[in-house]
């Protein structure tokens, strides 16, 4: 069974006006703290410690969870890290939301250190304004050119998890009429989005070697695809989708990423080619998938032609069902995909929180509420 792992960023918003904070700080000092005397969680070898780190902005903070197997305990693990960062945020006066930008205006503030500086001094306006939020997910894969050869094989499908995933239609106070504008912003920069069709590990590594030696990215941390090879674990590591309002919901997510990786590997083991779908094409899936989110078309994954989205959410599900059925997800998924596409993902919500309470500052609180329920 492939193992699986979230990475989540978190909004750090004041607990009454639901502004951005520049809290990462002061909830990384707290979480230190608290391992220290042994009153924040454990790893499993039984010792103090925590996985919340900085990120580019001090309004936002990340944690990870460690590799599982199971989908009940990947859920365990992202209840427990939202419920230590909300702990920790509430001693000055903050709190968590999982969104993907934030409603309300802000001028973010960039995190110390040296490689946030070379950030900021090589790509301008486009660093001080990148405040958004993403999830991450890691799967196992038994070597580089089995990563490489499912990374040829999952590009069609990966706007599809943007869609679901989509949870930032707002930004600097303003609808922005997309369901994703996270996805916008990101791609602004040089080496994020969508890549060719690799053919080996080597060309893969090449690529890398090439885009780092070019000078215009810093290191190999920088290279955004919206999927990759980690350059720290043994994964695949899927890039493309918005951090999401429930804490099930980027469950779902790893559960489908995991059935596109075994998928896709078992595809490759059996000798079938990637799909012939050029980068151009999946540029404009992925446009559509943050333009629509889950309430208009999308790109249908084979077709690339404009369907309704529940028709290429539903070609996903198809696409990883024998390996959704071998891993036991397929009831889990199934469901999840029900609840996605009756509720709506969290553009919508968002979007029905601003129609219902009036104002953007409700809207965050609310979010917060969601972000950490079941938490307690």
């Amino acid at each position: 069974m492939r193992s699986v792992g979230v990475e989540e960023e978190l909004l750090l918003a004041d607990a009454e006006t639901g502004e951005p904070l520049a809290l990462s700080g002061v909830v990384l000092a707290a979480a230190d703290r608290a391992a220290e005397r042994g009153a924040g969680p454990v790893a499993d070898d039984g010792t103090p410690g925590h996985t919340l780190e900085a990120e580019l902005q001090e309004e936002q903070v990340e944690f990870a969870t460690k590799p599982v197997t199971e989908m009940g305990e990947l859920q365990q693990e992202i209840v427990r890290w939202r419920a230590e960062a909300a702990r920790h945020a509430a001693t000055a006066g903050g709190q968590i939301a999982a969104i993907a930008t934030s409603p309300l205006p802000v001028r973010p503030s960039l995190s110390p250190g040296r490689r946030y500086e070379w950030v900021a001094r090589h790509f301008g306006l486009t660093a001080q304004e990148q405040l958004t939020c993403g999830c991450h997910v890691h799967v196992s894969v038994e070597s580089d050119e089995e990563g490489v050869a499912v990374l040829d094989r999952i590009r069609p499908w990966l706007p599809v998890l943007t869609a679901m995933s989509a949870n930032s239609p707002f930004w600097q106070g303003e609808d922005t009429r997309y369901a994703s504008y996270r996805s916008r912003v990101w791609n602004r920069l040089p080496s994020a989005g969508p890549t060719d069709v690799f053919g080996s590990a080597d060309r893969y590594h090449a690529e890398v070697a090439a885009m780092v030696g070019s000078g215009v990215l810093r290191d190999e941390g920088m290279i955004y695809f919206d999927a990759r090879l980690s350059a720290s674990y043994p994964t695949v590591e899927l890039r493309v989708a918005d951090v999401c309002l429930d804490a099930s919901t980027p469950v779902l997510l790893a559960a489908l990423a995991r059935g596109l990786v075994e998928t896709a590997a078992r595809a490759w083991r059996a000798g079938e080619p990637p799909a012939s779908v050029s980068t151009g094409l999946i540029r404009l899936a992925n446009w559509q998938a943050g333009r629509s989110g889950l309430d208009g078309p999308l790109l249908h994954p084979r077709s690339m032609r404009r369907v309704a989205a529940e028709e290429a959410v539903d070609a996903l599900y198809r696409h990883v069902g024998e390996a959704l059925a071998d891993s036991g997800d397929e009831e889990l998924v199934r469901a999840g995909i029900a609840r996605l596409l009756e509720h709506g993902n969290g553009a919508r919500v968002q979007r029905n929180l601003l129609a219902s309470e009036g104002d953007l500052a409700s809207v965050v609180r609310e979010c917060a509420r969601i972000t950490t329920a079941g938490t307690d």
